[in-house]
């Protein structure tokens, strides 16, 4: 088994207990188009997100190009730099052009205060994103949004069962995307959801995602193939019971991880608002040593050496990107926050399995570097 440690691991089921869902469907013959598992994952997650409506993916790509159909969204859509790259991606996908907006210097979200400079008469959205499940100023980009009449679009990757000012992450904005990638917290192999408030768009989605197909001899829209497959559902289902104590376990964690790191200068933990619950999803340390540029670099290659998988999220900015630099929002003069932060962010290995020496071993390299300074 290889030493090496990651900065996550997927949860695993029992292997008997999967077992029992493949027999399950060996029996029904039923593998795609809305089987039984996909309806009683379905269920479940609307339950446990405290959903009014959710729609189940194949992977939160395709859920999220869906949600940009389903508004009917052109033009163009203001967003964040600071993200993965499948956030910004569905937009020329939907043959719309992202507008880069800076993000906040520290909930690192979209920064609201900068949206409204960037609205034009082709603006027809906001795209966000929950980064490490820290919320987005919901509230303030609602208002922007209702006195522009926009549309509002959360990517909420990070933020399962995230909590803000008392309401489900998945209550604010027209729609919200989780992903359900074997790196996210709560996983289904590969998959993802949209969950939105509005009843109507509920058949709409459905549509766009199995092909625009309304019965056998009518389709209605061009839709996709986006569809969650049976195999799919039925991991979720024997995921979804281990998620809350595995969140317990990441918050020791991550307990672990801040008094280590107290009083050790240059080093800050990306923390969530009072007014937000943790997903613990990730674990992000900001490292800035002024005059030091490359410190963060130079974090990462130590852990590296001793064979501990951090990563740059996100490191370049979607901005950087070729396909994207000739904007004249993604111009590093436009972005002064994210591009500084880019060069800070290293998230840390986080899962349940991690011992407490792994922890302390991270830790110690990481001071050891930083404090050479």
């Amino acid at each position: 088994m290889s030493s090496e440690i990651f900065v996550t691991k997927p949860l695993f089921p029992k292997l008997e207990n999967y077992e029992g869902h493949l027999k399950d469907i060996w029996d029904s013959a039923w593998l795609s188009n809305n089987g039984q598992k996909h309806k009683e994952l379905e269920f479940k997650l609307r339950e446990y997100l405290n959903a009014p409506n959710i729609s189940l993916f194949n992977n939160g790509t395709i859920a999220l190009m869906t949600a940009i159909q389903s508004l009917r969204l052109q033009g163009e859509v203001i967003t964040t730099p600071f993200t993965f790259p499948a956030t910004t991606h569905v937009l020329p996908w939907n043959n719309i052009d992202p507008v880069f907006c800076d993000i906040h210097p520290e909930r690192l979200t979209i920064d609201y205060d900068k949206i409204e400079s960037l609205i034009t008469a082709r603006t027809s959205a906001i795209l966000g994103v929950h980064v490490y499940g820290v919320p987005c100023h919901v509230d303030e980009i609602q208002q922007i949004a209702d006195s522009h009449g926009l549309k509002v679009i959360y990517d909420a990757a990070h933020a399962f069962t995230t909590e803000y000012k008392g309401k489900p992450i998945g209550s604010y904005g027209d729609i919200t995307m989780f992903s359900f990638h074997p790196t996210k917290l709560f996983h289904t192999g590969e998959g993802g959801a949209l969950v939105y408030n509005d009843d109507n768009l509920k058949r709409r989605i459905e549509y766009l995602k199995n092909f625009g197909i309304k019965n056998e001899e009518e389709v209605l829209l061009p839709g996709i193939n986006g569809k969650m497959n049976e195999l799919q559902a039925s991991m979720g289902l024997e995921v979804l019971p281990l998620v809350a104590q595995e969140q317990v376990k990441r918050s020791e964690i991550r307990t672990l991880y801040r008094k280590a790191f107290e009083g050790v200068d240059h080093l800050n933990l990306v923390e969530m608002p009072d007014s937000a619950t943790n997903s613990e999803q990730y674990l992000c340390l900001r490292v800035a040593v002024p005059g030091c540029p490359d410190a963060r670099n130079q974090v990462y290659e130590k852990l590296k050496l001793n064979g501990i998988n951090a990563r740059k999220y996100f490191f370049p900015l979607v901005s950087q990107y070729p396909c994207y630099r000739a904007s004249s929002s993604a111009s590093p003069e436009n972005l002064p926050v994210a591009n500084r932060i880019a060069n800070e962010v290293l998230c840390l290995p986080l899962y349940s399995t991690l011992q407490t020496s792994d922890v302390e071993k991270i830790t110690d390299l990481i001071a050891g570097v930083v404090n050479g300074y």
